[in-house]
């Protein structure tokens, strides 16, 4: 089969840890360790997050006396791209030594339209005490906005149009490769009217630009592997559980938070659609109950086709 896989930024790094390249290195083996029993009798496309480790390096961009302004957030997310891909290649070249792997630095055009410019509101890095984050905004040009208690870093998430490399990730898969691309959903660039590409000010969310290269791929099935069992109905009330199969239309219809599970149902939703296959939601530690159907939440087009 045809497998593309998001891995949630909780596979590198989880809530309260401190991010030591240690730490991460060891939830990257954990999670490699999931993913290449996928990889095994699978071709394999794998996209993962890099929030955490942005916002850690802005912060220390932002902090640095030597620069005359921070680093823009594209070049801060290449270098994310670069860090996380090295862990994720060497812990599948690891885990399958006679499979080829390659970590692709990889593009994501977006328009520069979009009204998501206009209002940022993707939260990027840890929160901070509003002294303090009101001084990063100042030294570093950011937005900033409350988020519980806290305030953090707010950028503009416009939505992924084409992924530059999709014809190459396309070429090392089909040659056998596990493909690791798209990190943090692709490195925000916009096209010029002469056909120049830049790097923009902004990040993009990664399942989104996930379901782009699914679609692309002709993937068989898109895996959004994340920290929870799927997606829940009723969700903190007595009654929440699990939903276990649902269509695209129907999941349309409900609600979810814009900050968590709304950016994964809509790439589920959007790959369902474009494609006829199915995604699935679900917990890392079971992708491959997820790939069997056996768990997680699947989202199908019409709701007669079953894994």
């Amino acid at each position: 089969m045809r497998v593309v896989a998001a891995l949630g930024g909780n596979a590198l790094l989880q809530r309260g840890e401190k991010p030591g390249a240690s730490i991460q290195r060891h939830h990257v083996d954990d999670a490699v360790a999931q993913l290449a029993l996928l990889a095994r009798d699978n071709e394999l496309i794998v996209t993962h997050g890099n929030g955490p480790q942005v916002g850690l390096l802005a912060v220390e961009s932002a902090n640095d006396l030597e620069l005359a302004q921070p680093y823009p957030l594209d070049v801060i997310g290449a270098q994310t791209q670069g860090m996380i891909g090295y862990w994720l290649l060497q812990a599948f070249t690891n885990a399958l030594p006679d499979r080829p792997v390659v970590a692709l630095v990889t593009q994501t055009l977006v328009s520069g339209d979009d009204p998501a410019f206009e209002r940022p509101t993707k939260f990027v890095g840890v929160g901070f005490e509003e002294v303090e984050a009101r001084r990063l905004a100042e030294t570093g040009r950011w937005t900033i906005a409350p988020d519980g208690d806290r305030w953090r870093r707010v950028v503009a998430s416009p939505d992924p149009v084409a992924i530059v490399e999709s014809s190459t990730i396309q070429a090392l898969a089909n040659d056998g490769a596990i493909v690791i691309c798209a990190g943090g959903g692709g490195i925000p660039v916009r096209r010029s009217v002469d056909g120049h590409l830049s790097g923009v000010e902004a990040v993009i969310d990664k399942d989104l630009a996930t379901a782009l290269i699914a679609r692309d791929f002709l993937a068989d099935v898109m895996l959004i592997l994340t920290d929870v069992p799927g997606i829940f109905c009723d969700y903190g009330t007595p009654e929440q559980r699990v939903i276990r199969l649902a269509t695209a239309k129907e999941l349309r219809a409900m609600t979810f938070s814009a900050g968590s599970m709304g950016p994964k149902v809509e790439a589920a939703c959007r790959f369902v659609e474009a494609t006829g296959q199915r995604a699935v939601i679900g917990m890392l530690d079971d992708a491959q109950g997820l790939l069997a159907g056996t768990s997680g939440t699947t989202v199908v087009l019409d709701a007669q086709a079953r894994p």
